[in-house]
């Protein structure tokens, strides 16, 4: 599949190439890359050499892997824009093995047209990152070398259409038309919408406000489950130090049924300069989902993590992190393959931007 995925992205940038040079503004065309390389070595040494099967970055541990690489293309101008990105790594391996082998390697698929000569209203269809929590795909953009344990259980990606409009510089909002949660391609059976909105605040001096949501359906016509969901973070960037605090709740409920069953989630990151080149970070978090809506198995636990970043570059980044997750249920396994109530796992990874 990968030769394939190759002719893909030459196919789509030697078209999207074609259409700038006709159009006369190649200045709109612009092209990035990103490319992260890890080592993680969890202390239960998974005889799988996988990690817990809720975690979907820098799964593999005891090798060195890929988590993503990324090549993008973005064409913008004042009425139209696009954008198409290619991807591969253990990131794209897992957390999108129910799609499509043909679709397993597409980060972003986008056209999109402006509705208002005077107003920055704009609606997008295609594939695109989450609305969805503070934490995306590509590393180096996240306070912290791992993600949360909320953001590997909630959307990377949606695909659908948003209608986006910014009324003032500082706010944003948006409403969203989607195939379901993280579903590029729904399975048969799978008939039903779903949506969502954004609200987001970008004040001075770094801070801004965000709250998403999602409501629709949830598996197959048949159960006729309905999800909702409401992520609420702050971020704050000053001079040398970022700070992250979020909470997240999410319910489901089968058709036919006055009970919800939910999950929440919490979480606060500091990451504070050391020096001209350095940065620590530390995060705590909490994520509780006993009644394994979105975790099989569920999940009650506690999460810690140190890590050290050292721009080596100005586009080159390598990190460091030691990482906790403790359940009181004992729902990890140990070095013997016994339950235990902790997990351990120290990684590290060298994130580069071209």
């Amino acid at each position: 599949m990968m030769p394939r995925a190759v002719l893909l992205w030459l196919s789509v940038f030697s078209a999207t190439t074609a259409l700038a040079q006709v159009a006369g503004d190649s200045s709109a065309l612009k092209f990035t890359g990103y490319a992260e390389v890890y080592y993680s070595y969890d202390l239960s040494r998974p005889e799988d050499n996988e990690r817990p099967a809720f975690l979907y970055n820098h799964k593999r541990t005891n090798e060195v892997a890929a988590n993503l690489a990324l090549l993008r293309g973005e064409y913008t101008r004042s009425n139209v824009r696009a954008a198409v990105g290619l991807m591969a790594g253990t990131y794209a391996q897992y957390n999108l093995a129910a799609e499509p082998a043909a679709l397993q390697y597409l980060y972003e698929a986008t056209v999109g047209i402006r509705l208002s000569r005077s107003r920055d209203l704009w609606v997008d269809a295609g594939v695109f990152p989450s609305h969805i929590g503070s934490e995306g795909a590509i590393g180096a953009d996240c306070p912290t070398l791992t993600r949360s344990m909320v953001a590997e259980n909630s959307p990377y990606y949606e695909a659908g259409a948003r209608l986006g409009y910014r009324p003032a510089s500082k706010w944003y909002v948006a409403a969203f038309l989607l195939n379901g949660w993280q579903q590029m391609q729904r399975p048969t059976g799978w008939t039903r919408l779903a949506g969502g909105t954004q609200l987001q605040y970008q004040g001075a001096g770094g801070t801004t406000v965000n709250w998403s949501t999602y409501a629709g359906a949830w598996g197959p016509d048949s159960l006729g489950a309905t999800r909702i969901y409401s992520d609420l973070y702050t971020t704050v960037k000053g001079d040398g130090f970022l700070t992250n605090l979020g909470f997240d709740v999410g319910a489901q409920r089968a058709s036919g049924s006055d009970d919800w069953v939910g999950w929440i989630s919490a979480w606060g990151v500091y990451r504070q300069r050391f020096g001209q080149r350095w940065w620590g970070v530390g995060r705590m978090e909490y994520f509780l989902d006993d009644d394994a809506v979105v975790v099989a198995g569920g999940l009650n636990a506690i999460g810690f993590s140190l890590g050290a970043d050292v721009e080596l570059l100005e586009n080159v980044l390598w990190r460091v992190e030691a990482r906790s997750l403790n359940d009181p249920d004992k729902r990890f396994t140990d070095a013997d393959g016994l339950p235990t109530a902790a997990n351990w796992a120290f990684t590290t990874a060298l994130c580069a931007r071209f």
